[in-house]
């Protein structure tokens, strides 16, 4: 086999500190082991837990959803916009603690601080199940979004490491369809559930939460013992496995480097930043409209309450294998952009179906519509969230910048829990006409920051010490 060529860091800019000095040799011949069987050891190391992480955390903060409709409205007497509150009132601590929790993530390892969240997210969905007011429920939202917020953006950060970019999409996507599973499956499970109505003297509502927060909590006690730490501090790795997986990845600098807050500055000044942050939250805004309120908008279509529960699974199953088939063709041709545009225009033609078609004769023009929003959103925020993370260079940059893609892109979820009010019925046109415009607000944002990146390998170009090293490692 041919030797692997030595990749020197890329010095970073405007105050974001970059990637070690110290470089690692990587000129010798490859190490004599099996490169695919150390992946797959890879994968069965870092993947599972991570996924089975977020499917338990994604059910947990969507399970209101189902309870709002189980009676917890009732019971706790919600009136007018109370509803709506308690779906917002999470993405705030959400929103503001990605970024201090992956810094957190650095000083403390992944195998200690994500295990602790989803522990402390599991026993709050539990209290949640106990509340008895209006106030104790927000007050259990707060703190379930408290607790979730460095989950997401600290796997993302932790699995980019692990591989390089033509390996990212299908790895990235693996864990991003534990959404898909979540949104596809938490009605069903909450439904299952909702037959222990009165047990104990309890409301179904309350047994989803309980249940669903024991669940949690077994499974972030399983997590101290499962998640990995990155390769440099990864035990499990030899020697040689180690020293080839960091020259491959380029992953040759400590997470122990600080992140300060001039580098925050420095990152967030940066406009390809920006751009990438409404690029992700106009997706977003879409995507969780769509799974917030696809029961509602499938029962619309004639459905009880568990024919809309099944109903409501096709969708999402679509969504998912466009994502595994657009992975694997992604990583084959090195090519982000493309795919999501193609999902973009995916989106925007399943809001038109639904905002146009509205008699009865047009169920299967809806329905379809549905599986087309599902494909559009779902179906590639992995391939955004990849993209964009995988673009970037060190602990510095990815610690912020992977918590900025994401808490920036959750703004979305505040915009989303005031799209589909009971009040526009049965048309959702303010919906609707707010999900399309933002659509295409993300088209445009995709292609202004796949144009950032183009600007970026043509200035490699001109620069005859480069070697070809930013282009290998910048997707467009």
């Amino acid at each position: 086999m041919s030797p692997i060529k030595e990749i020197e860091p890329e010095t970073a800019s405007s105050g974001v500190k970059n990637s070690s000095s110290s470089q690692l040799s990587a000129q010798e011949t490859e190490p004599q082991f099996d490169h695919g069987r150390l992946l797959r050891k890879i994968d069965l190391h870092v993947l599972p837990i991570l996924f089975a992480i977020y499917v338990a955390a994604f059910i947990d903060r969507i399970n209101i959803s189902s309870a709002l409709t189980l009676g917890l409205t009732k019971n706790l007497q919600l009136t007018g916009q109370q509803p709506n509150i308690a779906l917002t009132i999470f993405f705030v601590p959400y929103i503001i603690f990605e970024i201090p929790s992956n810094i957190l993530l650095k000083k403390f390892n992944p195998h200690v601080w994500l295990p602790t969240r989803i522990l402390v997210f599991g026993i709050v969905v539990i209290a949640q199940g106990f509340v008895q007011s209006y106030s104790g429920l927000l007050v259990t939202r707060f703190f379930l979004g408290l607790a979730e917020s460095g989950i997401f953006p600290g796997s993302v950060y932790l699995i980019s490491f692990w591989y390089k970019q033509n390996e990212a999409q299908k790895r990235f996507t693996f864990y991003w369809s534990s959404t898909i599973i979540a949104s596809a499956f938490g009605g069903l499970l909450a439904s299952a559930i909702s037959k222990l109505n009165g047990i104990r003297g309890l409301s179904s509502w309350r047994w989803v939460f309980i249940l669903e927060g024991i669940a949690t909590v077994f499974i972030g006690i399983a997590a101290f013992f499962s998640i990995t730490d990155f390769p440099r501090e990864a035990k499990w790795l030899s020697h040689n496995e180690r020293e080839f997986l960091i020259a491959k990845t380029g992953a040759n600098e400590s997470h122990e480097i600080p992140v300060t807050a001039r580098d925050v500055v420095a990152f967030l000044t940066k406009p390809k930043n920006i751009v990438a942050g409404i690029m992700y939250l106009s997706l977003l805004i879409s995507s969780y409209s769509f799974v917030f309120f696809i029961p509602t908008i499938v029962q619309r279509l004639g459905y009880g309450i568990v024919e809309t529960q099944l109903h409501s699974v096709p969708p999402f199953a679509a969504a998912f294998g466009l994502a595994i088939v657009i992975a694997y063709i992604s990583d084959e041709a090195g090519l982000r952009l493309p795919f999501i545009l193609l999902g973009q225009a995916l989106l925007i033609s399943g809001l038109s179906f639904l905002i146009t078609f509205h008699d009865s004769s047009s169920f299967s023009i809806k329905y379809a519509g549905l599986c087309l929003v599902a494909m559009g959103t779902l179906g590639i925020g992995g391939n955004m969230v990849c993209w964009y993370v995988m673009n970037l260079q060190g602990h510095v940059e990815r610690s912020i910048g992977s918590a900025w893609l994401i808490c920036f892109g959750n703004l979305g979820g505040i915009i989303s829990t005031f799209s589909f009010l009971k009040k526009d019925t049965p048309y959702y046109h303010t919906g609707y006409v707010l999900c399309i415009s933002f659509s295409v607000l993300s088209v445009i944002a995709s292609i202004w920051y796949g144009w950032f990146i183009w600007l970026e390998r043509e200035d490699e170009k001109r620069d005859p010490e480069s070697e070809g090293v930013k282009r290998e490692r910048l997707y467009l």
